[in-house]
């Protein structure tokens, strides 16, 4: 079956950086687009980056661009999130998903991914 697992998170001063990873078994990860989403104590899960199937373009939401990274290896089905200038609001629980949208644009809504990794929690301290 398909696992995503992501590992990486942790409790670290704003300002500080963190580097996610999911890793990926079970399908075909180089023909999935990867994303990853966060989740705040008592908010819904929202979008923060997406990154295409073949790695070629990426988007971002506006609270992260310029602070944020996705990347990927498809040589050893992970994907990436590199966290930078981190700030107290970042603080959630990061998701990684997976869809295999092949369509113009980007998806950022929750319910169209196709699979959920468990999560990993980012803490922030101000």
């Amino acid at each position: 079956q398909v696992q995503l697992v992501e590992s990486g998170g942790g409790l670290v001063q704003a300002g500080d950086s963190l580097r996610l990873s999911c890793a990926a078994s079970g399908l075909t990860f180089s023909t999935y687009n990867m994303c990853w989403f966060r989740q705040a104590p008592g908010k819904e899960r929202e979008f923060v980056a997406v990154i295409r199937w073949s790695g070629g373009s990426t988007y971002y939401a506006n609270s992260v661009k310029g602070r944020f990274t996705i990347s990927r290896d498809n040589a050893k089905n992970a994907v990436y999130l590199q966290m930078d200038s981190l700030k107290s609001e970042d603080t959630a629980v990061y998701y990684c998903a997976a869809d295999s949208y092949r369509g113009r644009g980007f998806i950022t809504t929750a319910k169209e991914y196709d699979y959920w990794g468990q999560g990993t929690q980012v803490s922030v301290s101000s």
